[in-house]
């Protein structure tokens, strides 16, 4: 029988030690996730946070489990704890809470949790989620979201605020919301170019020259700075800059739809009304333009500039249709009819909106303030600041008088800006004085008049007075108040400064003032005469309630000290006295 061999190993078993760590755990965990097993996954995570309990990223997968098995409130316990214990630049924990409060339906939490991930994080991991949340979230609280801005987008969410400002007219606000985006990023062209062209609206025209050779510098290639340089130079009739850029601008042919649009509209600005027309019929064939009444009416002037005036009136006709409350297509099938007739020239501006001087007489029809129409259209607002920095006397005169009816923030920005220019008129900076305080300013300002710097205290128009007495105030107040609606802020404040002329030349022996409507009756008669207006002395005692007597004695007493007969028959040599 043969002997059995038993085999016996040769060599000694290795026994590999585990090493119990926090990797060892996530590991097991990331297997136990991989086949579903939640409950397993959960248990490992929270072993790899013990032995690492400073970790922020065990205790996030640890949230994360918790979310998927539908443990809403416990996950966003341990996500706040991460942010506001162990790391707060953990800022993806607000984007996990977000969709965890989406998750339970309390949305007005997961707004805040959602808007503070935008509004903290840097690197925008979760940008395109967050995005659609945002789409949920706007449908379910029935309104747009509470948000400021997206860091990841730093400049991006500010500047679309900026162009809606520019469309808005508000340059001010965008010239410093723009300035902001600029100092933080200047490698943002699309701001800078339209830091230039608010600029360039509010008629700041070496800032704007500076700002777009700025984007050139960076990028000298691009299509909205050269279109925008092209207008600039046009403006400071700089044929020779302007010859070859207009040719390079020729030769260009965008495919984007914006730039196509940019491109159009600087054509025609520059005079290349074929060029301007070709682009423009271009858009119209796109079917997601054709509803634009704005298109078809620059295409109407680029036909009308070729001489194709059939072209223009269909193309005119077009925007009647699509925009029949606007005045600008009826307007210019008006002028169209006379330039057939050669009585006229073809129109020169592309803007969609009335020539200047269209507005003003609208205005002027309009039975009591500036129409909302014209307050809200950022082509008139912008024309208006234009004009107040390059118009002439009588049209800074009427834009100051517009603005006075649109008294918004923006406005009295301008106002403010304007009264301190050395160079502008005194008689138009007392008028401006005059509409800042009658649309609410009431603080100090300060002025340049007769060339020298000066603050106007609050609430006091500028004089010579050394004192302002109730008394004199109250005359004044009389007379604006009946005079509010029936005249208009020049011979209002024409008749402010007869009143301190008065006041100034009688001083200190200024009559003591028995009763008040009687002197404001009387400034009113004056103005109304010096602005050739019909009026009599029956009239204006009845309106102030006072004695006709008492408004003639009043009215002689402040012509003898002014001077007003005189200075009318000067001013109108032919003019007969009136004679009640």
């Amino acid at each position: 029988m043969k002997e059995k061999k038993i085999a016996v190993a040769s060599h000694s078993t290795k026994v590999i030690p585990i090493q119990w760590d926090a990797t060892f755990f996530f590991e097991r965990a990331v297997r136990s996730m991989d086949r579903y097993h939640y409950d397993k996954a959960l248990k490992y995570f929270r072993r790899a946070a013990e032995y690492e309990p400073d970790n922020p990223v065990n205790h996030c997968n640890m949230a994360g489990i918790l979310s998927e098995m539908g443990n809403y409130e416990e996950s966003n316990r341990i996500l706040s704890s991460i942010v506001n214990e162990l790391d707060p630049e953990m800022t993806e924990c607000h984007f996990y809470m977000a969709n965890n409060f989406a998750n339970m339906e309390n949305y007005e939490a997961a707004e805040d949790s959602l808007v503070k991930y935008l509004e903290e994080d840097p690197e925008g991991q979760f940008l395109d989620e967050a995005e659609e949340m945002m789409e949920l979230l706007h449908f379910e609280l029935e309104r747009p979201m509470k948000l400021a801005y997206i860091k990841a987008r730093e400049g991006f969410f500010e500047h679309d605020r900026a162009r809606s400002m520019l469309e808005e007219g508000k340059f001010v606000e965008a010239v410093r919301l723009l300035e902001s985006i600029v100092e933080k990023n200047g490698e943002f062209l699309a701001a800078r170019n339209n830091l230039a062209l608010a600029y360039y609206y509010m008629g700041i025209f070496d800032k704007a020259m500076v700002t777009i050779h700025q984007v050139l510098d960076i990028e000298p290639g691009n299509l909205h700075a050269l279109c925008n340089l092209a207008i600039f130079h046009q403006h400071e009739g700089d044929q020779e800059q302007l010859k070859p850029l207009v040719e390079l601008l020729c030769k260009t042919v965008p495919f984007h739809q914006e730039h196509v649009f940019k491109l159009a509209t600087t054509m025609g600005i520059l005079g290349e009304h074929g060029e301007a027309y070709r682009h423009f019929i271009r858009l119209l064939k796109d079917n997601a333009l054709k509803s634009d009444p704005c298109l078809y009416h620059y295409a109407a002037v680029a036909a009308c500039n070729m001489g194709r005036y059939e072209e223009a009136k269909k193309l005119w006709h077009q925007v009647s249709k699509l925009d029949s409350e606007s005045h600008v297509p009826g307007y210019y099938l008006e002028q169209l009819s006379l330039m057939e007739k050669g009585l006229n020239a073809a129109p020169t501006s592309y803007h969609y909106h009335l020539p200047f001087e269209e507005q003003f007489k609208l205005w002027e029809k309009s039975t009591e303030a500036l129409p909302d129409h014209m307050k809200r259209d950022p082509l008139v607002r912008s024309s208006f600041f234009w004009a107040l920095r390059h118009g002439d006397r009588h049209t800074k005169l009427q834009v100051i008088q517009a603005l006075g009816m649109i008294a918004d923030n923006e406005v009295k920005d301008a106002l403010r800006d304007f009264i301190v220019e050395p160079q502008e008129d005194d008689y138009l900076k007392r008028i401006a004085i005059f509409v800042l305080r009658s649309i609410g300013v009431h603080e100090s300002l300060k002025a340049v008049l007769e060339g020298k710097e000066t603050v106007i205290e609050h609430s006091r128009m500028p004089s010579r007075l050394p004192i302002w007495e109730d008394k004199w105030q109250s005359v004044l107040e009389a007379a604006l108040q009946r005079m509010n609606k029936h005249y208009d802020l020049v011979q209002q404040h024409d008749l402010l400064t007869l009143w301190i002329e008065f006041l100034s030349r009688i001083y200190p022996n200024v009559p003591k003032l028995g009763k008040v409507e009687g002197w404001a009756a009387a400034l009113e008669y004056l103005t109304a005469k010096m602005h050739r207006r019909e009026i009599s002395y029956h009239e204006v005692s009845q309106r102030y309630g006072t004695s006709i007597a008492t408004v003639s004695k009043c009215a002689k007493r402040i012509d003898e000290i002014c001077g007003i007969k005189e200075k009318m028959r000067m001013t109108f040599p032919g003019l007969a006295e009136h004679r009640d």
